[in-house]
């Protein structure tokens, strides 16, 4: 193991992190000093001496390994979390050592549930750091290294193929070392013209930053103690809406339809089995808001509906009604759309509806081939023929995304987390969803959650938004006694 090229890596990860820290000691100095410049002042420091420390001293190395890969992107991440706290930890109030760790994790992750009761109470500073996160974790730690490496660096490319799943890479129709700058434009393009977006809305400036930043990294932090709800205006709504959806769906379909001029990158199974999905979903759960009273008209629970439907399936942790009173069946409802998600290849989390509609194809496959043994029957995605060995990995991560999830909620019943939450709280964090149900919910916190329950919610973040195998790959190191030695 070459810890030589690792520390170089995970160094540059930590100066991302640091150089946003500086970004938000700048926002507290234009806002007179505010009570966070201190506790920022101080995680920048600390943060860019760590990070700058094996540039100095370890000379640089190209040569990459497997292993040495996956302990990059695992270490980059939980670093990344540890530094991070920092903030919050220093500038104290409801920040406990244990409400640090939860805000960084959800933050990076891009999960958006959190433990403040009072967003607003919060200094603009720390808002802004807390947004950053959001943005630095949507883009990923892994991303902005692999964007200052050469384009022709082995490094790169080994590094993107273990960033990006085999489903992400799919829809680039590109060579592998540029679909990191592909990702990189189309998410920085939906940041710019969501921010522009909620200014002409009327958002205020700040506000419309930090809250772009949020959006385009599917991630739901708010500035605001009631989310979206606060700004009470349609517009405001539709846009978050319309930004929802475009980061959920696969980034290099967006590009295609970009640079193209064309709906035909949109014909796409994926799109066309998630826009479906969010449809349907949606029509349920505003039928329920009205038959149960909680919205007074039909368009009224529609767009309702709509607005809550996205953001699950984009895992946008955004709210403009509160969920503590919704009947449980339309909140089941709901968790179908946690689980399955937005697609590869976008800043959403969950499973991927890729591989949920490669389950059904596969269900599909299944019973046609024992009607008919003799008949020749595959699985295409649009006019891509998928082999066997392709698809099996996906259906195995599905799998493991059930074990881990049933593992969770067993942990989390005992350590004094309430039935209903158990679940759910469960599902919304493996997803990075945000947040969950009751207490818990859209309106609520999880500052009520007991310490260990807080910890498994946030392995349950981390291992989903690496998708679960570059954890796995590391403990089987640790395990392997043929690694060690």
């Amino acid at each position: 193991m070459n810890w030589k090229v690792i520390s170089r890596n995970i160094g540059f990860a930590l100066l991302v992190s640091a150089l946003f820290m500086l970004l938000s000691v700048i926002v507290s100095l234009l806002n007179g000093h505010d009570s966070a410049l201190a506790a920022l002042s101080i995680s920048f420091l600390i943060t860019f001496i760590v990070g700058i420390f094996p540039f100095i001293f370890v000379r640089e190395t190209r040569g990459i390994t497997l292993k040495e890969g996956y302990v990059i992107i695992f270490l980059s991440w939980l670093l990344s979390f540890i530094f991070g706290m920092l903030p919050y930890a220093l500038w104290g109030g409801p920040f406990t050592l244990q409400n640090a760790w939860f805000e960084s994790v959800s933050g990076f992750t891009t999960t958006g549930a959190t433990i403040l009761d009072n967003v607003e109470g919060l200094p603009d500073s720390l808002l802004f750091w807390r947004s950053s996160t959001h943005f630095i974790g949507g883009l990923g730690v892994v991303v902005f290294l692999l964007l200052v490496i050469p384009g022709s660096n082995q490094m790169k490319i080994r590094l993107t193929n273990m960033e990006l799943t085999s489903l992400s890479r799919g829809g680039y129709s590109t060579r592998t070392n540029k679909t990191v700058y592909i990702f990189a434009y189309v998410y920085l393009a939906l940041l710019v013209l969501s921010f522009v977006a909620y200014l002409l809305a009327g958002m205020p400036v700040f506000d419309a930053v930090c809250h772009a930043m949020s959006v385009s990294a599917t991630g739901g932090f708010s500035t605001r103690n009631t989310s979206i709800a606060a700004f009470d205006s349609r517009w405001i709504e539709g846009i978050t809406m319309v930004f929802m959806y475009l980061s959920s769906i696969h980034f290099g379909v967006v590009y295609l339809t970009v640079v193209t001029r064309s709906l035909k990158p949109l014909n796409n199974p994926v799109v066309k089995f998630y826009t479906a999905s969010i449809v349907v979903v949606a029509l349920i759960v505003g039928a329920g808001l009205k038959g149960n009273g909680i919205c007074p008209t039909w368009g009224n629970a529609l767009w309702n509906g709509l607005f809550e439907t996205l953001c699950v399936t984009s895992t946008s942790g955004f709210a403009i009604l509160d969920n503590a009173q919704w009947p449980m069946w339309i909140i089941m409802v709901l968790m179908f759309s946690a689980v399955m998600c937005g697609s590869a290849g976008s800043t959403s989390g969950g499973v991927k509806v890729d591989r949920i509609l490669l389950m059904l194809k596969s269900i599909v496959r299944r019973v046609y081939k024992i009607l008919h043994p003799s008949a020749i029957n595959e699985i295409r995605l649009g006019k891509r023929l998928l082999r066997d060995d392709e698809v099996i990995p996906h259906l195995f991560y599905l799998n493991m995304y059930g074990l881990f999830l049933a593992v969770s909620i067993a942990l989390s019943l005992f350590v004094g987390v309430d039935h209903q939450n158990s679940f759910i709280a469960s599902v919304t964090s493996l997803g990075n969803v945000g947040p969950a149900y009751g207490a818990l919910g859209t309106m609520g916190s999880f500052n009520s959650v007991p310490m260990l329950g807080k910890l498994i919610f946030t392995i349950d973040m981390f291992l989903g938004r690496i998708e679960i195998y570059p954890v796995l790959a590391v403990v089987g190191m640790i395990l392997d006694k043929r690694v060690r030695d």
